[in-house]
């Protein structure tokens, strides 16, 4: 992996964008788009969602097109809060009769990025929430925007309605103080009138979240929002130009990521007892920042892999690496800590069994089980050079948030950075290839197809198919924003991470101090408070308790509900 270069110049080439749908007979229909440049917001109603609404959507569309499309507008990035799997592929369907897609990017199943070509000029469509993963009314308060999140009734489906503000009912989420300070602002409440308003308002609110999220990116880390399609893909970028080493990661492919990835089994969530005892108490307890922390704190395999066969522990007993062994648990382990993936019927399926099975572990877990009595014979496997190489950039990051008031927008942003770094490691590098197809190119590519190529296709229109391919070809690049992304990839340090993760939290499982009833990533559910040196609410990768509770009930991993001290319920 090559270190990166910094933007030279801030990008400001921003427009966000709002599709407002009702839903009919089951059927989301479109009825509004908006849009804001910073300066001046436009809004399209539908003519009329009875007659021709094909037609009708089509046209509220293509005068949105006519007005962004133009010299003015040229290279711009156009942001939808919701984009890849909810705005865009209504947004396709029409643009694809309007003009011409390229570069359309989808990743299982969510458009990430399309590039739009209208009236000779482009413009490119992406997802402002793969790069700020909040709903927008949090997004607000985390920005503090001077435009806020308002409030609609959502579920109204009468686009013609003028009369008193609408039932209670139709609003979604909204406490009954709130809907009647709303109500008493309206003697007379219209519906497109107030669609508009409230979709401007979103428009509005969306952009001064990404124009402030830009500026203080850019004037921190000299890196512009718009080259980085995801959150991950922004947090990996400033690893690459502020703290990557020339010759130190090297991005791994083939059948060496196929093998490791086998070890890359995520976070361990289980459920152990299913109900607490009378007069009893369950203290909860979150670890601070959990892949930081061993990001920050842990070597990482680095350089060229060397493969062997046989037991290399015997040349070397601290190999580090990764190891293919014959795994024997103990007869009995209350709460087993090694993970595998299991196929089912219903797909795949993450368990910690008992017994004996084969498995790819990273060296660490592996020496780690021989503490509670699981016994291996390693067979073959990769061994790494190993180096802390996040311990700068996660403490910088770290420390920022300190010195940032959690209600600062830089606190959020060292908060979103830190925490996605890890996963960019792990992308899988089978890229797919997504193309717009009209109907006589599709059906003459289906018959000429011998390879199975085809994935995944959609009917967009009586013309038009989206459809998604196996992309052999473009294994470590592809193509984005007009540029090209290496796509550097390793699955050997994303699996290390939560590896480690996983070992953080072998620590609170078959421990005799206190009961264990449910754990996930980064939590435990435990029938003891945890000893002092334990726990911290700032330092990073100690445990901080979220609460109390004395009724509650776990039935499985994610399915689970608590009634705290005070009465509160969650589930």
């Amino acid at each position: 992996m090559v270190p990166s270069k910094t933007s030279p110049n801030r990008d400001t080439k921003i427009i966000s964008m709002d599709l407002e749908t009702i839903l009919i007979n089951n059927k989301h229909i479109p009825y509004l788009l908006s849009w804001y440049d910073g300066n001046i917001t436009k809004s399209y109603f539908i003519d009329s969602i009875e007659n021709n609404i094909e037609n009708n959507i089509e046209n509220m569309i293509s005068r949105a097109m006519n007005d962004i499309c133009i010299r003015k507008y040229k290279n711009y990035k156009v942001y939808l809060h919701n984009f890849a799997k909810f705005d865009g592929y209504f947004l396709v369907k029409y643009l694809s009769k309007l003009g011409f897609i390229d570069n359309i990017i989808i990743n299982k199943g969510r458009i990430i990025t399309l590039k739009f070509i209208y009236n000779k000029y482009s413009i490119t469509f992406k997802d402002s929430y793969l790069l700020l993963p909040s709903s927008l009314r949090k997004l607000c308060k985390s920005f503090n925007t001077q435009t806020q999140k308002d409030i609609f009734p959502y579920l109204l489906d009468d686009i013609n309605y003028i009369g008193e503000v609408p039932d209670y009912k139709y609003f979604c989420n909204l406490e009954m103080e709130e809907y009647n300070n709303y109500k008493s602002n309206f003697k007379v409440w219209n519906f497109r009138e107030e669609a508009i308003k409230y979709c401007n308002l979103d428009c509005i609110s969306l952009y001064e979240i990404l124009y402030k999220f830009n500026t203080l990116v850019f004037n921190k880390f000299e890196l512009n929002i718009n080259k980085y399609p995801t959150l991950p893909s922004l947090s990996f970028a400033l690893f690459k130009t502020k703290y990557l080493k020339e010759n130190e990661v090297h991005m791994l492919s083939g059948s060496i990521a196929t093998n490791i990835r086998k070890s890359y089994t995520g976070g361990s969530v289980d459920m152990y007892i299913p109900l607490i005892e009378k007069d009893s108490k369950i203290f909860i307890y979150d670890i601070n920042s959990l892949y930081p922390f061993s990001m920050k704190s842990f070597k990482f395999p680095i350089g060229n892999p060397t493969f062997f066969k046989g037991d290399i522990t015997r040349i070397n007993k601290d190999a580090f690496g990764f190891f293919y062994c014959k795994i024997i648990t103990p007869e009995y382990l209350e709460h087993p800590i090694l993970q595998t993936h299991l196929k089912t019927s219903d797909g795949i399926r993450t368990l910690a069994p008992l017994g004996s099975w084969e498995d790819m572990l990273f060296s660490e877990e592996m020496y780690n089980a021989m503490k509670y009595g699981y016994k291996f014979e390693i067979l073959w496997g990769y061994t790494f050079e190993s180096k802390n190489i996040f311990s700068e950039i996660i403490s910088d990051l770290y420390k920022m948030r300190l010195e940032y008031q959690k209600s600062d927008p830089m606190n959020y942003i060292a908060k979103i950075l830190m925490n996605s770094l890890y996963g960019r490691f792990g992308m899988d590098d089978n890229f797919t290839f997504s193309d717009i197809m009209d109907k006589d190119d599709y059906f003459n590519f289906e018959k000429l197809d011998r390879n199975n190529s085809i994935l995944d296709v959609t009917e967009l229109n009586n013309n038009n198919f989206l459809v998604t391919t196996k992309n052999p070809k473009v294994e470590l690049d592809t193509i984005l924003d007009n540029g090209s992304e290496k796509h550097d990839i390793n699955i050997a340090i994303a699996s290390a991470i939560t590896a480690y993760s996983r070992i953080q939290m072998s620590k609170f499982k078959n421990n005799p101090n206190f009961k264990l009833f449910y754990s996930d990533t980064d939590s435990v559910y435990i029938s003891k408070e945890l000893p002092e040196e334990l726990v911290s609410n700032t330092e990073l990768g100690k445990m901080k308790k979220e609460g109390i509770c004395d009724d509650a009930v776990f039935l499985a991993p994610k399915v689970y509900g608590y009634k705290d001290i005070n009465g509160k319920a969650t589930d």
